[in-house]
């Protein structure tokens, strides 16, 4: 069944009066048809990557839009917005350009932050945290806040890298490959900042996953039933914001964890018996210029630099 966003009919040209117009003058100035055609372009983006959702919107609003030279109010910008977000997901658009604030200014790291270490078999301490999110012409959209979290013995692993900077790690994808194949312990833990469906999510990360696998030729039925138990496991779910997903990599199996938490509810998990599988989902999340979110990369580079150091 396609799934369709109803197309807002477009208000009669505003006035806006002086008073109200200084109110915007710096969150609006300049706003025009552009962010529509831009987001139209996103959404088809989406619905490429994503071929298994049949999911379309209709271009009515948009196609009128497109064809006037009149400025757009930002109330009809914020609504497009907002209902096109929700088909948005959290997979990286190389073509966006993302807000150059630090990690550190964003409310979901102060709250990661506090929670500095996680205790599994043993205390691991975070080493790296980032978001997962675009930026739309003047909107930022935040999708998830991410945690990753080791065991300090990770740094013996890494040592033909000390004296190596952040920024140079960020981009070496062979430090990021010893670092997924280290046999130490390795928690991510993901709090949904925008909600989504699960389903949505399931079908992100099946879909990522599948496409890393088959070109490592490393896709074959025994991956495709794993990954179908992953999507069985999210489909169900509906992670709403303050949502939790973890991931939970022991050092002595090579098995991943996947636990769901979310307001109300108790903790659900599954586990990932497939090795190819729980290897390329930490690599969705710690695969250096491939993962999913380059401020955890980043933050990553930085910390495990400072720790090489010492």
């Amino acid at each position: 069944m396609e799934a369709r966003v109803a197309a807002t009919p477009l208000p009669p040209p505003a006035v806006i009066h002086p008073d109200t117009a200084t109110s915007h003058h710096h969150r609006h100035r300049g706003v025009s048809i552009e962010i529509c055609l831009l987001l139209r372009i996103l959404n088809q983006r989406c619905l490429r990557h994503l071929s298994t959702i049949n999911s379309t919107v209709s271009n009515t609003a948009v196609d009128s839009l497109r064809h006037s030279d009149r400025c757009v109010s930002p109330e009809t910008i914020n609504s497009a917005v907002n209902s096109l977000i929700n088909f948005l997901l959290i997979f990286p658009f190389a073509s966006v350009k993302r807000r150059g604030q630090s990690a550190e200014d964003q409310p979901n790291y102060r709250r990661m932050k506090r929670l500095s270490r996680i205790t599994t078999t043993k205390p691991l301490a975070l080493l790296g945290h980032g978001i997962t999110d675009i930026e739309i012409h003047f909107l930022q959209i935040k999708f998830t806040a991410i945690g990753v979290y080791l065991d300090p013995q990770v740094v013996g692993h890494l040592t033909q890298w000390k004296g190596k900077s952040g920024k140079v790690l960020a981009e070496d994808d062979d430090f990021f490959e010893a670092l997924t194949n280290a046999g130490v312990e390795k928690f991510i833990r993901v709090v949904v900042i925008k909600e989504i469906k699960g389903s949505q999510y399931g079908v992100q990360l099946e879909s990522a996953v599948r496409d890393r696998l088959a070109a490592d030729d490393k896709y074959e039925e025994e991956e495709e039933e794993a990954l179908e138990k992953v999507v069985e496991f999210f489909q169900s779910k509906y992670m709403k914001k303050d949502s939790v997903i973890t991931f939970h990599f022991p050092a002595d199996s090579p098995t991943a964890e996947i636990g769901f938490t979310t307001e109300g509810k108790e903790e659900s998990k599954m586990t990932v018996e497939n090795a190819n599988v729980a290897e390329t989902i930490m690599k969705w999340y710690l695969g250096g210029t491939r993962g999913v979110s380059p401020s955890t990369i980043s933050s990553l580079a930085d910390n495990l630099s400072a720790e090489l150091s010492k």
